[in-house]
């Protein structure tokens, strides 16, 4: 219980867990928000690991070519004994969130989004990249 974890976050993961915590908050965080990215002939397909959160809790917004997801999770865990005298009682309510550059030319309406089972599924269309035409700027000589 208190040897260094090998294959954990951090050696100090295992010195500040609680050893009565069955329902170990740490290791319940640990996936929320874990994000893949594949590259795809059309675009780029982002997969996010969002559980215990409902759908109506995630919110994705685009604004200055950036796209951030958002999710607030709420919850209770009450066990009562068999005359209502409490056992336990935790409760938990917390947020998060995370941006990614897509473009300044993606817009809101070509971005698509699925949840389901916890799982959060954006496709973000590919946009060709412009390249820039370098302007020459002469500078005035005097004389």
């Amino acid at each position: 219980m208190l040897m260094p974890s090998i294959f954990g976050e951090s050696l100090l993961d295992d010195f500040f867990e609680d050893p009565f915590d069955h329902y170990n908050y740490a290791a319940s965080t640990s996936n929320l928000m874990k994000t893949d990215i594949k590259d795809t002939d059309q675009g780029y397909e982002i997969t996010m690991n969002l559980p215990g959160v409902k759908k109506e809790d995630v919110k994705a917004e685009l604004k200055d070519g950036y796209l951030t997801i958002s999710a607030v999770s709420n919850s209770k865990k009450d066990e009562k004994d068999g005359k209502g005298r409490y056992i336990r009682r935790e409760r938990y309510s917390g947020s998060c969130s995370r941006s990614f550059y897509v473009g300044e030319d993606v817009g809101q309406e070509e971005i698509k989004a699925k949840f389901e089972n916890g799982t959060l599924t954006l496709l973000v269309p590919k946009k060709e990249e412009k390249p820039a035409v370098e302007e020459k700027k002469y500078i005035a000589i005097e004389g």
